[in-house]
This record gives structure tokens, sequence and C-alpha cells, in this order.
């Protein structure tokens, strides 16, 4: 087999539409007999082919299949049937899972000696996917297992991936319907030190949420890039949306940024998405001072807020579609079930995390559809070396 230096490069020489014959071409001489990649659905159900043409249903299940048992474990998975070997592996960048790559070998094959290489192989190919995604629609296409709306269209081209990970921390993110979603969005990044995060609610919609959700998102990145701290973010993220709607229209958004070093976090709530937090087996809101949403008053003034997060603890985000939602009984999901839930999943991973809450929001909402979209987001604190010795 070719190195795998050699194989980074011809992935990165290759067409975008053909990173997975070259990973196919390059392992055949290690007895591979054919490759095949599945990329994740937008609602996180299914696995989809990529390059598959014929327009039959060849998907598979994530949460019945063996490719999804390597999804989901983040671990490489063997199966031996019908006198073939299938080698699942997940398919995985900075904590963000877009798939599994399946290889075929003959029966008999000792796949131990395969494994650290392709594990390495398969990262260099979810590198280059993220590159090609620029240049093709081909694995944009594999990733939805029916049409978007319009407005779910805008707000997934918005959002930075769906989970990260990073010796700090570990954070993911789920939107329902997810694809049909209108105004509901989040967005993080990292830099030297810091991680700012915000999760925001535009009222409305379809495409009038989807646009006000964009103007929004774009201001409060334009201003973090610009170095402003989280209360001027959110103060030239007003003037943007009020300077457009004057008013008629504004932006929900809990904004926060994290000292990555010390655990420190600064935070504006400026409207209705809410915070839980999980502290061994205390689970609680974490509380601020209400502040106007974006845009709905000219020149509005920000004060920012502070608490800090422990190595430890579980932070869970919602929009209002999901502390909103009520039972059948009239009870709010935000009262009690959230919490519950909250409980109930500690031992899961944070990629599991907010799908989990959103199936018990869909139980406590008695199975009918939810009247407004839904976004979680789960961020589980690790700390650095000097905050776990404090």
């Amino acid at each position: 087999m070719c190195e795998i230096a050699e194989i980074e490069q011809a992935l990165r020489r290759a067409a975008p539409h053909r990173l997975v014959a070259v990973v196919e071409e390059a392992l055949r001489d290690r007895g591979v007999l054919r490759v095949e990649l599945r990329m994740a659905d937008y609602g996180l159900r299914t696995l989809q082919l990529v390059g598959d043409v014929s327009g039959a249903d060849v998907s598979v299940p994530i949460h019945d299949s063996p490719q999804g048992r390597a999804f989901g474990a983040q671990e490489p998975h063997v199966v031996r049937e019908s006198g073939t070997l299938w080698l699942h592996l997940p398919v995985t960048v900075r904590g963000d899972r877009l798939g599994v790559l399946t290889a075929e070998l003959p029966p008999r094959a000792d796949v131990g000696p395969l494994l650290p290489a392709l594990a390495q192989l398969c990262e260099a190919l979810g590198h280059e996917i993220l590159v090609a995604e620029r240049d093709t629609d081909l694995y944009v296409l594999a990733r939805r297992a029916t049409r978007l709306t319009l407005a779910a269209e805008m707000q997934w081209q918005l959002l930075p991936g769906r989970s990260c990970a990073r010796p700090e921390f570990a954070l993911a993110a789920h939107l329902e319907p997810a694809y049909a979603i209108f105004g509901d969005n989040y967005d993080w990044s990292v830099s030297d030190g810091r991680l700012t995060l915000t999760v925001t609610n535009g009222m409305g919609e379809g495409i009038e949420a989807a646009l006000l959700t964009n103007l929004a998102i774009n201001a409060l990145r334009n201003a973090r890039r610009a170095g402003l701290p989280p209360a001027d973010q959110a103060a030239l993220a007003d003037q943007a949306v009020y300077a457009q709607y004057r008013g008629d229209a504004f932006v929900s958004v809990l904004l926060l940024c994290f000292d990555l070093a010390t655990g420190e976090v600064e935070a504006v709530d400026a409207g209705s998405p809410r915070l839980w937090r999980q502290r061994g087996q205390v689970v609680e809101p974490v509380g601020f001072e209400a502040q106007l949403p974006l845009g709905m008053f000219e020149d509005t003034v920000y004060v920012p807020e502070r608490f800090s997060v422990r190595p430890g603890d579980r932070l869970l985000f919602g929009s209002d579609g999901v502390y909103a939602a009520v039972s059948p009984a009239g009870e709010s999901y935000g009262d009690r079930a959230l919490a519950r839930a909250l409980r109930g999943t500690r031992l899961l991973p944070p990629t599991q995390v907010p799908q989990a809450v959103l199936r018990e929001l869909a139980v406590h909402h008695g199975g009918s559809p939810l009247e407004d979209d839904a976004l979680v987001v789960c961020l589980d604190w690790y700390g650095t070396t000097s905050t776990v010795a404090a």
C-alpha cells in the first residue's frame, strides 16, 4: 500500500468529486476490493451513499446498522458475512462527525495492521471533503435524505458544523425539524485562548426568518472578527438588524465568550435562548438579566455578565422551541422535563445529547409535530491542566 503521505498528496491533487476513487485506487494493493463513503444526513438519522445516481434508497440507518455503529461509537467496526469482510471506519474532522468509510476485503484478511493507517487516512479524507465542498455539490447532496426547504438551505449554510472537540471542551448541536428549520441557529469560533458561542432565534417563519437570522449571524461575526468584546458584538448586530427592519423584526441571542485557560465566561443575554448547567448530580438553569433582543430598538446598550465553568460541567442551550414546548397536560418542557432529560443523558457523549433531548421533547409533546423549530446545543467543559489542578 502507498504510504499515507503519498495518499494524502493524491487526495490534494484529485478533482473534488474523485476523492473516494483515489482512496479506493490507493488501497487496492493491500487487498481492499472496493470502498464506499456514506455521509450523515442533516437529521442524523441515516448515512447516505456518496455518488449514488440510481434514485433508489440506498441509505442505512444510523441507529441500526454496522455503519451506524462505527459512526456512533467513533471506532472501527468489523463485520464478516457471506464470505466477505467489511471494515467500517468513522470519518471525523476535529470532532465533527461527517460519515463512514467502508472497505470490502477478502474474508480472511488481517485488518489489525491496517487500522492505524486507515484511521489516519479517514482523517485526511475528511479534511479534503471539507475543502472539496467549496467546488462540488457531491458531498452536500449526500447529506440530505430529502429536499430541504429554501429557508433550511440558507440556515444550514450558515452553520460552522454539528460538533467540535478540543482538549478544553467538546460541543455538539442539532436542529429540528432538520429539513424545514426557520429562525433557530448557532455559531461558534475557537481562537487563541477563547471559544465564542452564540445561540440565536430569529422571529417569524420561512424565508423571512432565514434572512433575518442570516443578517444577525453575519453582523455578529463581523464584530467578532473585528476584535470587539461580546457586549459590543451584540450592539453592532443590534444596529444592523434595526437599520434593516426598523424594529419590525428582531433576533433573540445568547452570546458567550469562554476563556479556555480559566473557565471564566462573559455572557450577553439578548432574548430567549436559555442555558442549563449540570454539575455533578445537580441540574439547574443559569439565569441572566434579560436584555432586549437584537433590532428591537435603536442604539440598545448591552451589559455583559460573568460566570465560571468548572471541569466536569455540562452546559445545555435551548431555543424557545425547546423550553416552551408544552405537553398535552400543559406543562412546559423547560420546567422539569428538560432537567430529567439532562440527567438521563449524563453518560452520553456531547455528540449524542442534543438528539436524545429532542427525542425526549417529542415524547413530552405527545408525538405530534412541534409548533416551532427546536435547537439544542450541548457543551462539556474539561478545562486545562491548570484549571483541573485548581
